[in-house]
């Protein structure tokens, strides 16, 4: 079904791989090719838009200006105020802020509704666009309204990926669109460049969130593609549609990949001219000789329905695989929850079993992933003529924007869905990170949406609840609702699919959707709720740096969800203050109490205490570190938190999970590596040491890690800094700060994004 190639390949005419051997070059020889690797490098499509892009002359140290960004409810107040703290005057490109993450008004009363507000002065204030509540989520409006061939967007949400559409996009944390609204650069090496070869065709009942769960299974776990760019290439594209291609290419943020691109051809065309829009379309391809570091080759025609098992999109087996080795897949699950739950509830998945059965709660069809056209149609005709039945199973439907919406209530498809007994809503993220449809405790949730996390679908581990999803495609999922909420693939259920016709209404957003770009109202006053605050001032950093463990986290991965929680804590994204006492709340509910007494003696030292007076705790950890640097005094001697991970970042775009601990006086993290360059970036713009070590060392909570002439060794650039457990006997530690640009090493010294561009 999937093969990794060992090495690099080359790619000829876009159909035949030669992989990249010691006879390669007389193998292209042969067929008359006289091409070296670098050249054929070139060839990618993904270096053609990033070349197009790049604002310097270094095509290996790239500087990219994006043609559009793209920011929803959850991130664009705090984006904003970064950019207003650091003079922003108007936005200087398209800039769309969608209202799909925060929709409901569910928790602290106004507050969801003033950002909401707030959106929509700034888009009048600085010539933005504002898309209301419920008209669309987030990507379903960029890819309707915003995508074209061989552009660039960038985008605050991890799941930023229009490349099926031939847009070259990436999520990134809101420091990084902060710098474009200031008109920066995104600076970033040359990425390396995969092949996603696709070959033969889906069989019928195979949906794109099982040919995407296939990927993410085999290329999770071995970093294939991490921080490369997807180029999907290979003769079974112009078999899938547009919808199809959409539905893989979002998920390609799972295999923690820095974005991706697809050849474009005439099902590409055919989706602009449906919306509207034929002059964003250009045929896009690769070279006739192309070299890529790396292929997947994916034979369509063997992918079967796929479920992805809890608590990760890359824990992936085939339903038939699950529904055949029922006990011992539940029970390899609930074993592995022990290392992701830290053993603080109990987790059972066996008990779902009825009658050699797997039993299921809840199914949900939303969001970027699942709320497509397509998906939602072929969902209609499994179901049509059922009843999903009258016991705990439950199914709910979002159609991703409110065209699509209109015309599945046009042709008649929303009827057959809410005939079955199953519920349809309107656009909203909210499933997808635990703003809705939170199942009951002990619950089973199938979805075809993005992630499957712990905690993410709304429980609260701190609360004594666990609920859990599995990630599969509509079709199953509307399989599993056919048979009352039983495990069961879309293949085995014999439907006629209709496939009718879709036509984009775009009235809807003609008529409600605010459009100030080009047209900034520099007099207009910006609405600010009472739960909007600035962001606190934040010191630069000092010439030596004393950091106490706040936290200690050794599981494998962590995730963006597990350091600053999603759910209805997303409400107070506005609030930095407010939001950061959620900070860590459910893996470590003890971090940000001992955070905030690290940071209470850092204040002190700033308003001119020394350390010893401010804590005299710290009296002998001082004294130690002056027997070896004698040089060390108060004001050259900053004091933070820092924790350890073991490879944190997993997941969101969510720049809060790195602000939180800044704004609770968190200088570092340090770790063995980062799971994704979106995370690195975040701790970077917030003024965090992203501190890599290769050594193993058990920290504890409360151990002291001094790290003497810190400044001294960004400015220098050393490979090698040198870091002292100090409570250990002063027991030497080698961190690393891995290639950082030199504008990435200013904003470290000045203490986040904002002091840089206030100077």
């Amino acid at each position: 079904m999937i093969k990794l190639y060992d090495g690099g390949v080359y790619l000829l005419n876009g159909q035949e791989i030669v992989p990249d051997t010691e006879d390669v070059q007389k193998v292209l020889s042969s067929k008359g090719i006289n091409i070296n690797k670098e050249q054929a490098a070139e060839n990618t499509m993904a270096y053609g838009i990033l070349k197009k892009h790049n604002t310097s002359d270094n095509m290996e140290n790239l500087k990219i200006k994006f043609d559009k960004m793209t920011s929803h409810d959850i991130t664009f107040v705090g984006i904003i105020q970064t950019a207003r703290a650091s003079g922003l005057k108007e936005f200087p490109i398209p800039y769309v802020l969608t209202n799909c993450h925060n929709s409901l008004c569910a928790v602290g009363g106004t507050i969801n509704e003033d950002d909401h507000m707030f959106g929509l002065s700034c888009a009048k204030k600085y010539g933005g666009i504002y898309v209301p509540p419920h008209q669309a989520v987030i990507h379903q409006y960029a890819r309707e309204m915003l995508a074209e061939c061989g552009a660039m967007i960038l985008g605050s949400d991890s799941h930023t990926r229009y490349g099926a559409l031939g847009t070259m996009a990436i999520g990134e944390g809101g420091g990084e669109l902060a710098k474009q609204l200031l008109k920066k650069t995104y600076d970033v090496k040359r990425p390396g460049v995969v092949a996603i070869y696709l070959d033969g065709e889906v069989q019928k009942g195979v949906g794109p969130q099982d040919v995407a769960l296939a990927i993410i299974g085999a290329t999770f776990g071995c970093g294939y593609v991490k921080n490369k760019v997807m180029e999907f290439v290979g003769p079974g594209i112009k078999k899938l549609s547009s919808d199809f291609r959409i539905g893989i290419d979002v998920m390609t943020t799972e295999t923690t990949c820095l974005s991706s691109i697809w050849v474009t051809d005439d099902e590409t065309k055919k989706w602009y001219e449906t919306h509207y829009r034929p002059e964003a379309y250009r045929e896009m391809k690769p070279g006739d000789t192309t070299y890529y570091d790396g292929c997947v080759y994916v034979d369509l025609s063997k992918v079967k329905p796929m479920i992805a098992m809890p608590f990760h999109p890359s824990n992936t087996y085939t339903i038939e695989e699950v529904n055949a080795n029922l006990t011992d897949i539940l029970h390899e699950c609930e074993e592995r929850a022990l290392v992701s739950l830290d053993g603080k509830v109990e987790f059972k998945l066996t008990d779902k079993i009825r009658d050699g059965k797997l039993y299921v709660d809840q199914g949900i069809i939303a969001g970027c992933a699942g709320g497509g056209y397509e998906n939602i149609v072929d969902a209609a005709d499994i179901l049509r003529g059922h009843y999903i039945g009258a016991d705990e199973f439950s199914l709910s439907v979002y159609p991703a924007s409110t065209p699509i919406m209109m015309q599945l209530a046009k042709n008649g498809r929303m009827a057959d869905l809410l005939e079955t007994g199953a519920i349809v809503k309107t656009a909203f993220c909210g499933p997808c990170f635990g703003a809705g449809d939170t199942p009951a405790n002990n619950a089973f949730s199938i979805r075809h949406s993005t992630r499957n996390f712990p905690n993410r679908e709304g429980s609260k581990i701190q609360n004594g609840q666990i609920a859990s999803v599995a990630l599969m495609d509509a079709r199953s999922i509307a399989a599993t609702a056919v048979n009352k909420g039983f495990l069961t693939p879309a293949t085995d259920i014999d439907v006629e699919y209709t496939s009718p016709k879709y036509f984009f209404d775009r009235t809807i957003y003609d008529n409600r959707v605010y459009n100030g770009w080009g047209n900034p109202q520099p007099d207009v006053e910006i609405k600010f709720g009472p739960n909007i605050k600035d962001w606190p001032e934040m010191v630069e950093l000092t010439d030596n740096l004393l950091l106490k463990v706040a936290s200690v986290i050794n599981d494998p991965v962590t995730t963006t969800d597990e350091l600053i929680p999603s759910g209805e804590t997303s409400s107070y994204r506005s609030n930095p203050l407010g939001l950061a006492e959620f900070t860590l709340s459910r893996k470590d509910p003890e971090y940000v109490g001992r955070a905030k007494e690290i940071q209470k003696v850092e204040k002190l030292r700033e308003s001119g205490m020394c350390l010893c007076e401010a804590e005299p705790s710290l009296k002998p950890v001082i004294e130690m570190i002056k027997q070896s640097f004698p040089d060390v005094k108060g004001k050259n001697l900053g004091y933070g938190s820092t924790i350890f991970a073991v490879k944190p970042g997993d997941g969101s775009a969510r720049e809060q999970a790195a602000s939180c601990q800044k704004v609770l006086g968190g200088w570092a993290n340090i770790a063995k590596e980062y799971a994704t360059k979106r995370y690195r970036s975040n701790l970077i713009n917030w003024g965090m040491l992203p501190f890599i070590m290769d050594e193993d060392f058990a920290f504890e909570n409360g151990d002291y890690v001094f790290v003497p002439g810190i400044t001294d060794a960004i400015k220098n650039k050393d490979e090698i800094i040198k870091a002292y457990v100090v409570n250990k006997d002063m027991k030497e530690l080698s961190l690393k700060l891995g290639d950082l640009t030199d504008d990435e090493r200013d904003i470290i010294l000045k203490g986040c994004l904002i002091n840089y561009y206030k100077e």
